[in-house]
């Protein structure tokens, strides 16, 4: 139980403190690996399609990126994705794409949830990362076989929320659709940016607290990479890159510290800035990596920041989990102990 002034002084501590770094990242591998297990589980990412109605300030797919080469991917492309992650025992996978919420997109994502989860006869569990939906749209594709949702809130200060999106994004919105995410039953997941422009550790620190206040399942954050070409691009930025790759991890720690036993995902953002990237994240805590299955053919138009990783991840070294179930958080086992029967899926 850190305090607030704690987790300033861990996350604002020298970058050339690399001894404190080790001891931290020591301590939460100890942690975790006595919370959730040494193993790490992964998540075969699906990238549905790059078309996006929301204009976010620092995203390479926003609306109004007309250099953006857009595609979507067929249901074909989709299923076959999904049957190789189900035989090569990944245990889940991560639908994610960009923003729609019209009733084709609707019904198309809940079609192959349900397609998927037949040709795996109901072995793949299935995340989902599709942004900002209706209530009854998270309803209806929980109850086509969906469980987990990652919607990340980028910035948890409602200031620095605002300068990261234009003026018809609400952060209200944003919290509303966490809570009807946890209230449907989902296994539910955000994040945060870190080393943004405008941030400051105050506001890296707050995050890690307001992660632990809404009692979240699962976390996937990552450094902030500039997209060249954005309105936040030409912001300057108060941390250099390597800066915010230690920032990064010391988060992935931080966090493992506060929440033991949520899975913790090892971002392909930290791979953007560094070789080892994705180990360094393990390393720091993480328990979840997220192979890209997306086909190679239009993995590059996918591009939410600048750098990043295309080639296929190099899992040997890794103590993997296969053919060991969904990897589902044990918080949330924990947090909805007791809860009827009607609130959650049974597997």
């Amino acid at each position: 139980m850190m305090t607030r002034e704690e987790l300033i002084g861990m996350l604002g501590a020298p970058f050339s403190d690399s001894e404190t770094d080790r001891e931290l990242f020591a301590e939460a591998v100890r942690v975790r690996n006595r919370a959730v297990g040494d193993q790490v589980y992964l998540r075969g990412l699906i990238e549905l399609s790059n078309r996006c109605r929301k204009n976010c300030l620092y995203c390479g797919i926003r609306s109004g990126n007309s250099a953006a080469e857009r595609y979507t991917l067929t249901d074909g492309q989709v299923l076959a994705a999904a049957e190789y992650a189900w035989r090569s025992g990944y245990g889940s996978v991560v639908i994610q794409a960009g923003e729609r919420t019209d009733g084709v997109f609707v019904e198309r994502i809940e079609r192959l949830v349900r397609q998927i989860k037949t040709l795996s006869d109901g072995e793949l569990g299935i995340t989902l990362s599709l942004g900002e939906q209706e209530r009854e749209t998270y309803r209806r594709w929980f109850g086509a076989g969906a469980h987990r949702y990652l919607l990340r809130i980028e910035a948890s200060s409602p200031e620095l929320y605002a300068r990261l999106h234009p003026a018809d994004h609400r952060y209200e919105k944003r919290l509303e659709c966490l809570g009807w995410l946890k209230e449907e039953g989902y296994q539910v997941g955000t994040g945060v940016m870190i080393g943004l422009p405008y941030q400051s550790v105050e506001d890296l620190a707050d995050d890690l607290l307001f992660f632990r206040n809404l009692d979240i399942d699962m976390c996937g954050m990552g450094p902030y990479i500039e997209f060249p070409g954005t309105p936040l691009a030409e912001a300057p930025c108060a941390f250099a890159r390597d800066e915010r790759l230690r920032l990064a991890l010391r988060m992935i720690a931080l966090l493992r510290l506060l929440m033991p036993d949520i899975n913790i995902a090892s971002t392909t953002a930290l791979h953007a800035l560094h070789p080892q990237g994705r180990e360094l994240g393990i390393a720091a805590g993480a328990n979840v990596m997220m192979p890209n299955l997306t086909p190679a053919v239009v993995r590059a138009n996918y591009k939410l920041y600048d750098n990043k990783p295309l080639q296929d991840m190099d899992l040997r070294g890794f103590n993997v989990a296969l053919d060991s179930g969904w990897g589902d958080s044990r918080h949330f086992s924990v947090r909805t102990a007791g809860a009827p029967v009607s609130a959650l899926r049974e597997k």
